[in-house]
């Protein structure tokens, strides 16, 4: 039985993207041995890991997000999309916009697990030390700061501090963290980043250049360990015009992620055979 580890970038609201990913695993029985992941990446896979498979996610994020066609009746169907209002605690001059307090404390209340030791499948989450500039591996102790740390995008989220480390975003150091699975017998990286469209005005605001930046920086990061360390399966799906924060484009996110979700079954039914599902089961529902 080949044990296989899962990788799932970050990208910010492009990371709904991992959704028809994990539903592949799911529809094909296949339970990894390991996740590592960076970012929404970390998010993902904290939820995944905790036992919540990729269709509860799917529907949790349906029950979230308010999309641009709804109409405010509709909106106020979606109960549970009021607490996004909820999750932004301005923070300003801390080093963010958001502190992110308030959307950990959902996530616990959906997976119900405070530790990594209480999940169902392990995981490891990447931060990044802002002051050393060095790779910061969170697999022990409490999920949620880790889970935190790692989603801490650099003038979005405030910084976390764990220990003497005052940690921020997995991106700027490994943003996805296929090379941290060597206890793996089979690796399977999902990038999420996806492509910058060129908008009318040819020239971004500063928001927009900032992120774009940091995009940027990541995609070569992503490149070099390609070069030296590739995963044994890599699947990035082709997504476009989708910036951090629009969650409300879940349903063109997971139309653009399709073919990239077919890639990812073929891949998997040639790599473990044509009945994986008789040697791994997953138990997420």
């Amino acid at each position: 039985m080949k044990k296989l580890g899962l990788a799932l970038g970050g990208g910010g609201a492009k990371g709904l993207a991992h959704i028809p990913m994990l539903e592949v695993l799911d529809e094909l029985g296949i339970r990894p041995h390991r996740i590592a992941g960076t970012s929404i990446g970390a998010v993902m896979g904290a939820l995944y890991a905790s036992g919540i498979g990729g269709a509860r996610i799917r529907d949790g994020v349906r029950r979230m997000v308010i999309s641009k066609g709804d109409s405010f009746r509709e909106m106020l169907k979606k109960k549970d999309a009021l607490k996004w209002f909820g999750f932004f605690d301005w923070e300003f001059g801390r080093g963010g916009v958001f502190k992110g307090d308030k959307f950990i404390e959902f996530l616990f209340d959906a997976m119900h697990v405070a530790t990594f030791e209480q999940l169902q499948i392990p995981l490891r989450i990447v931060a990044t030390d802002f002051w050393s500039s060095e790779q910061v591996i969170l697999e022990r102790g409490d999920l949620l700061p880790a889970v935190k740390a790692s989603m801490g995008l650099p003038g979005v989220f405030t910084p976390v501090t764990i220990g003497e480390r005052v940690l921020i975003d997995g991106g700027g150091v490994n943003p996805v963290p296929h090379d941290i699975l060597d206890d793996c017998d089979l690796v399977v990286a999902i990038d999420v980043m996806g492509t910058l469209r060129r908008d009318k005005h040819n020239i971004p605001n500063v928001f927009r250049a900032v992120l774009g930046t940091f995009d940027i920086m990541q995609n070569s990061i992503v490149t070099e360990k390609l070069k030296h360390s590739p995963p044994d399966i890599y699947i990035r799906p082709d997504i476009t015009g989708v910036e951090l924060l629009e969650f409300f484009k879940a349903e063109e996110i997971y139309e653009q992620a399709a073919p990239a979700a077919e890639q990812l079954r073929e891949a998997l039914v040639g790599a473990l055979g044509q009945d994986p599902i008789s040697t791994q089961t997953h138990s997420a529902e």
